[in-house]
């Protein structure tokens, strides 16, 4: 099964380790710090839109961060 995230983004549920609110999350340090790293190494896929959550996949060892300008409980309504 495939979860539209916007942007013509479409990901499988098999590979979301997590999906996280940006305004909830960013508050912390340590989710700052995983981020900015992650954008480093280009991992990140960017939103056109103000992203408002992003989600954290992982398939054949590559780990991707998706921002979404979706929130994250529509997300989780779409995952069920």
């Amino acid at each position: 099964m495939y979860l539209p995230i916007g942007n013509d983004f479409s990901i499988r549920d098999r590979t979301i380790v997590g999906i996280f609110d940006l305004d909830n999350t960013t508050t912390s340090k340590r989710t700052r710090a995983f981020l900015a790293q992650a954008e480093r190494e280009g991992q990140v896929v960017p939103c056109d839109d103000l992203p408002k959550a992003f989600v954290v996949t992982a398939e054949y060892g590559i780990h991707r961060i998706y921002l979404t300008g979706l929130n994250a409980a529509t997300l989780e309504k779409r995952l069920k």
